[in-house]
Parts: C-alpha cells; sequence; structure tokens
C-alpha cells in the first residue's frame, strides 16, 4: 500500500511543519494566498465589472506549477512523498539502513536526471519570447523544473545517510556520487540490456519504498532513453509543465488548503454535535450521525486516511457510550472513513477529471446520488444493529439541535458555497475553489477567531501545500510517461485487444470493479488515478460507457478498495488508530466491504444513478 503524504493539522501528525527552510516554507504561503486572491478577484470584478482581470487565470495556472513544486520539496525533507510502506518490512539494522540508502540513492539520481532533462528545456525556451501574464516570460516559469528537481536530488541523497558517525557520510557521499553520475547516461548508447537494468533497478527501489513519483519518472526516462537516446529524456519535464495547460489545475490546491484551514479550526467537533443533534433522537442515530460526519469530513481533506486519524477518537467513544459493540463501532469508523470521496469539494474527483479530462462540474453533479446511495446503506445497517443493540435514542431537543446546527453553518457552507457556485454559472470550478479558500480563512480566522494569522495560518497553508506537491509532482512525472505509452500507441493496442476479447460492456465494466477493487487496496487513490484513469478512459469510451458514469465507477471502486484486505488503506490506519491487529479489521471491516460492494454494482449496473442528474441539470 502507499502511505500517506501528510496529515491535516488536527490529526495526531503534521509531519510538513518542521521540513524545508524558513525561504520555502514563507514562498508557499505567500504563492497560495495569492492563487486565493486571484481567482477570487477575477470572480468580483466579472460580476461588478463585466471584465475579468486580465492574465489572472493563466497566472494561477503558474503558479500552481511552483506550488506544486515547492510543496514536492517539503515533501522530500520530511520523507512524505506517496510511496510503498514496505521498508518497514525489511529486517531492522543494516539491512534495512541498505534499503533505504539504495531508495533515497536512486530517487537521488532519477531527480539529478530530472533537473538535466528540464534544465535543457528552459534553455530552448529561453530563446523563445513566450510570456505568461504582467510581462513574465515562460522561461521564468520554466525555472523552477531545474531548480526544484536539483534541490530534491540533494535532498534524497543527503536522506540517505542513515548510520551514525561516519557511516552517516559515507552513505550520504555515495549517494551524491550515484546522483552525478546519472548525467553520465548522455554518453553512453542506450541498448536493450542497459534499459533492461535501469528499469530493474527503479522497480527495485520502487518495491522498497521510493516515491511513486521516481518509479513513475525513472521508467519513463528509460524508455524514452532507448526510443532516442538522452536527448529524448527531456519529454518527461515536458510533460511535467504541460500540467500548466490544465485550467482546473488550480483548483486542487485551492480545495487542499480549504479543508486543511477547515480542519485546524475544529471543524470535526462542531459537526460531529451538529449530526448529534440533528439524527440522535432516531433509531441508531448516533451511527447515522458518524457515516455523515465522516463522509462530509472526507469531502474537505479529500483522504479517507485523514478521517479516520481526525475523527476516529471523537466518534469511536461516542458509538461505545451509547451501547454499540466495539466491533461494529470499529468497523464502522473504518467503513465510513472512505465515503464522501464524491462529493464537491473533494479533490479526487478534481484531479480524475484533470487526468482523464472530463468535465468536472458534471462529475460532481453526476456523483451526488451514487455519493448518497453509499452513505444511505452504510447508515442503514447501523441503525440496524443500533436496533439489536438496544441502543438508548436520545430525546430530541429542538434548541439543541438547532443551537448545534447553527454553530456549524459555517463548515457546511463551503461544501454548499462550491456546488452553487458552479452550478448556477456565478463561478468557474477554479474561482469557487479560490471562494472556497477564501471562505475557510476568513471563517476561522475572524469568526472563530481559531487560527492566528501569522503563527498558525502560514503552518497550515504549508501542511496543505506538502500534500499538493506530492500529488502534483506524481501527477507530472505520470504525464510523461502517459506521453510515451501514446507515442507507443499502448493505449490503441490495449482497446483493440480489450474489445477483440471482451465483447460484452457489461463484462468489461465487471472486470474493471475487479482491477480498480485489487488496485485500488493497493495504490494510493491520488496514484492510482494517475495511473490508471489515462488507460481506463478510451476503454469506457470504446464500449460507449458515457465518460461521467465511467468516472463514478472509476472512484466509487477506488473508495471501495480502502476496505479491501490484505492491504486496504483504511484497514491499516484503523489498525494503528485503534490499537487493533490487522486480522480483527478484516474481520470487523467484512460486513461493510459487503454491502459497500452492493452499493458499487448498483452505480455501476444502473447508469442513470449517475447520468440521470446531469442530465436533469446541465441537459445531454
Amino acid at each position: 500500500m502507499t502511505a500517506p503524504s501528510t496529515l491535516p493539522p488536527d490529526s495526531e501528525v503534521a509531519p510538513a511543519r518542521a521540513a524545508g527552510t524558513r525561504l520555502e516554507r514563507g514562498l508557499l504561503a505567500f504563492f497560495l494566498l495569492a492563487m486565493v486572491a486571484l481567482p477570487a478577484a477575477s470572480t468580483v470584478s466579472r460580476r461588478f465589472t463585466g471584465r475579468e482581470l486580465p492574465g489572472s487565470a493563466v497566472l494561477a495556472q503558474h503558479i500552481t506549477l511552483w506550488v506544486g513544486f515547492l510543496g514536492a520539496l517539503l515533501a522530500t525533507a520530511s520523507g512524505h512523498h506517496l510511496a510503498l510502506s514496505t521498508i518497514e518490512l525489511v529486517p531492522a539494522g543494516r539491512p534495512r539502513r541498505m534499503a533505504r540508502f539504495f531508495t533515497q540513492a536512486v530517487s537521488a539520481a532519477a531527480c539529478a536526471l530530472l533537473a538535466w532533462a528540464s534544465a535543457r528545456l528552459v534553455a530552448v525556451e529561453w530563446r523563445g519570447f513566450g510570456t505568461v501574464a504582467f510581462g513574465i516570460r515562460v522561461a521564468w516559469s520554466e525555472l523552477v523544473m531545474p531548480i526544484g528537481f536539483g534541490f530534491m536530488a540533494l535532498r534524497f541523497a543527503w536522506r540517505a545517510g542513515d548510520g551514525a558517525g561516519a557511516e552517516r557520510w559515507a552513505t550520504r557521499a555515495a549517494a551524491f556520487a550515484l546522483a552525478a553520475s546519472a548525467f553520465g547516461l548522455g554518453a553512453v548508447e542506450p541498448g536493450p540490456t542497459l534499459v533492461w537494468i535501469l528499469l530493474a533497478i527503479v522497480l527495485a527501489a520502487f518495491l522498497l519504498g521510493a516515491p511513486v513519483f521516481v518509479a513513475m519518472s525513472g521508467v519513463a526516462m528509460a524508455l524514452f532513453f532507448r526510443d532516442g537516446g538522452s536527448e529524448a529524456i527531456a519529454a518527461v519535464p515536458t510533460a511535467t509543465f504541460n500540467l500548466v495547460s490544465s485550467a482546473t489545475l488550480p483548483a486542487i490546491p485551492l480545495l487542499t488548503a480549504a479543508g486543511y484551514v477547515l480542519a485546524e479550526g475544529g471543524a470535526a467537533q462542531r459537526l460531529v454535535r451538529a449530526y448529534k443533534g440533528i439524527f440522535g433522537w432516531m433509531p441508531g442515530g448516533v451511527a447515522i450521525m458518524a457515516t455523515f460526519v465522516c463522509a462530509l469530513f472526507t469531502t474537505f481533506t479529500g483522504a479517507s486516511g485523514v478521517t479516520i486519524l481526525a475523527l476516529g477518537g471523537l466518534l469511536l467513544p461516542a458509538l461505545r457510550r451509547e451501547g454499540y459493540p466495539e466491533d461494529f463501532s470499529v468497523g464502522l469508523v473504518t467503513a465510513s472513513g472512505s465515503l464522501g470521496l464524491l462529493f464537491p469539494p473533494s479533490l479526487p474527483v478534481i484531479l480524475y477529471g484533470v487526468v482523464a479530462q472530463a468535465p468536472i462540474d458534471h462529475l460532481f453533479l453526476g456523483g451526488l446520488v451514487p455519493g448518497l446511495l453509499m452513505i444511505v446503506i452504510v447508515a442503514a445497517y447501523g441503525v440496524a444493529v443500533g436496533i439489536r443493540s438496544h441502543a438508548p435514542r436520545e430525546r430530541f431537543e429542538p434548541r439543541e439541535a438547532a443551537a448545534a446546527l447553527w454553530a456549524a453553518k459555517w463548515d457546511l457552507g463551503l461544501p454548499t458555497l462550491v456546488v452553487v457556485s458552479v452550478a448556477t454559472g456565478f463561478a468557474t470550478i477554479v474561482e469557487a475553489a479560490a471562494l472556497a479558500a477564501a471562505y475557510s480563512i476568513v471563517v476561522e480566522l475572524f469568526i472563530f477567531r481559531s487560527i492566528h494569522p501569522l503563527r498558525d495560518l502560514p503552518r497550515v497553508l504549508v501542511d496543505a501545500a506538502a500534500l499538493v506537491g506530492s500529488v502534483l509532482i506524481l501527477l507530472g512525472t505520470a504525464l510523461g510517461l502517459t506521453s510515451w505509452f501514446v507515442d507507443a500507441e499502448i493505449p490503441t493496442r490495449l482497446v483493440e485487444w480489450m474489445t477483440a476479447t471482451v465483447k460484452s460492456p457489461a463484462l468489461f465494466l465487471l472486470m474493471l470493479n475487479a482491477v480498480l477493487l485489487v488496485l485500488g487496496s493497493v495504490l494510493e487513490i491520488y496514484s492510482a488515478i494517475v495511473v490508471l484513469a489515462p488507460l481506463v478512459a478510451p476503454l469506457g469510451a470504446a464500449y460507449g460507457i458515457e465518460p461521467i458514469h465511467l468516472g463514478v465507477v472509476f472512484l466509487a471502486n477506488l473508495e471501495l478498495g480502502f476496505l479491501f484486505p490484505p492491504m486496504g488503506l483504511n484497514l491499516f490506519l484503523a489498525a494503528s488508530r485503534f490499537g487493533k491487529p490487522l486480522p480483527y479489521m478484516y474481520r470487523k471491516a467484512f460486513p461493510f466491504l459487503l454491502i459497500m460492494a452492493a452499493g458499487v454494482l448498483a452505480i455501476t449496473y444502473l447508469p442513470a444513478i449517475t447520468t440521470g442528474v446531469v442530465e436533469l441539470l446541465v441537459g445531454k
């Protein structure tokens, strides 16, 4: 499985806080605030003057690239890039130190080569006269790539020193030497034997815990090197830079920042109180509350593991106090942590839209009913267990329910703001994301006053940026690998093979369910999206499956994969959070896995659940 990159500030760990230099953290906070201001100001200007701020949209896209690389630098410093967590399986002591040295040295070498290839790209662009906006040259924006990859290479090499005294410095020196030797590829003939050796080294490093983006870029550079020599390696950073051509890209850091700010400000506690006041009087009311709170919290953070870590300590004791069995309570919190990924402003939906080139607003609309279906069936099971366990029903107190709902009105307002502003055409998805980020900052700084503007806000934005960096660097390098797939006509051949082998669209969807369920348990959701979506989208088109329906099926299956043993991410995080062994988690989460699997099958084979809302609101 892949480890979560960073956690929001109200969770038990926030590793990005101490990472990086003060300059990096300051620049990240500044750039994120600038990204909030530009689209939000453009929206207001268009509404009141009839004109947008010229160049603001393009500038926000290029700032996103800078935020991504600075955030990736922080993730490198703190060791929280998305990666397989297999290093702990290596015996402690010298074997583990050697494995860590190997993964860090390979990562340093890959980043050094990316820095060299990026410098070649900048050198070509430097001779041109392209501008971003306000006189800023495109080449200046591209500079963040060789600089960013270069410093990441240095940090990976520095982190290779895992021993003590002279051994630590010796391993660091060896890692620096190996990274420098990567530049020697330019003088080597790309024979098939060498390419296979390079691919084997990258694969071994990945299996031992090297970041996923290192594996993606390493494989892509090796394949381009085979086909066109060292000059062709520049195709990988070129694809990474092409990220800025996506008009919806800035929504990723903006909505991530909004979720992190609300999480830091105590949204979890206010939501628990509100939903308990609303549902506590019903049979199984506390279970319903837990389900809805987890789902809503996941829409803020976009990562279900965060939900378990942040809410587990609140919800499990609340369920136990109401008489729910411990095994059911643990299973409910574990399963509910993967709900809510289909609702706005969920980051996985936006990322899928960017990768698969699907309209993000339509994806959100299409995911409303399927998302509610998944919540309702889990909550219904909670009601049944509550009745069977004779869980007490609280007396409905209208005054307390109204007070609790009123206290949480600002938290509930964020997804409402995104949905309404996009659905009514008031704002684009990026502008809505900027408004949501500005909204969350204003609410927490000036209404709740739970975040200090100088002491707390910068570090919250830095924590959010570390996640953004790990995701965007993965997305950029994955696009490099995708470009090789396109050049090699891999998607076309895959479509031809599948359509010749599997004739039925229904059978294809069933196979897709099975594959995504297994891969969704092994890969972290962001990794799964950037790796699999470019391959799945053309297959769906070949079978005549509506793209929005395919996207919702794709994401719903990955949501289910969080619970699939033995590697489902929620199972590992819940075992750690609640102090339970993994076999225990497998057993207690299994009923929820079956219930949610039924929901996924309904979403898969009843496309009207997804497409009906889109057709009703925006037409065919």
